[in-house]
């Protein structure tokens, strides 16, 4: 239970920067199931590889989720600075399996680790997915309220967020 709390901590740190985008209240519900069923696919996908692979690919999958939280945290910038409304990872579509993607990226690196100590494998993964899908939801909407008091500049406080994010997972301090 603490480990799902933990990575869903980083769904709604994540999602709190997300939420900087003018979103509505059904691509917030969408969003939230979106992450919380990658946090179930993830880890169980980490689980069976951890039971066969060594610990090199998780470092690699924590290094991806980093440069995907980069790339989506730039554009955010670029398009505050263009005062573009629409934005080209907009979270739909092929952009919100990216911001899945990227969040989800260390859940399978600590699916990795539990398929190593053979934890119980749907406890885990159904934890982890309620988890992240509530926690996804309170910081998207927590940042839908943030971009309403900061305005225009809201973007770029949600891209710096997400580039935060994205050197956190980069350069492991």
């Amino acid at each position: 239970m603490l480990m799902a709390l933990a990575l869903g901590m980083d769904s709604f740190s994540i999602g709190l920067g997300m939420g900087m985008f003018k979103l509505r209240l059904r691509q917030i519900f969408i969003i939230g199931i979106t992450v919380g069923i990658f946090h179930i696919w993830m880890p169980l996908l980490g689980m069976i590889a951890g039971r066969f692979l060594s610990d090199q690919f998780g470092t690699f999958a924590t290094y991806a989720g980093g440069i995907l939280l980069l790339v989506l945290g730039i554009q955010m910038f670029i398009s505050g600075i263009r005062g573009e409304e629409e934005t080209m990872l907009a979270p739909v579509g092929l952009g919100l399996l990216l911001f899945s993607l990227s969040v989800s990226l260390d859940s399978f690196s600590v699916g990795l680790s539990l398929g190593i100590y053979g934890a119980r494998t749907m406890v885990a993964i159904l934890l982890f997915g309620i988890c992240a899908t509530i926690l996804t939801w309170l910081g998207l909407v927590l940042g839908r309220k943030v971009q309403a008091f900061v305005g225009k500049y809201s973007e770029f406080l949600g891209g710096s967020i997400l580039i935060a994010f994205g050197i956190k997972l980069l350069l492991p301090i």
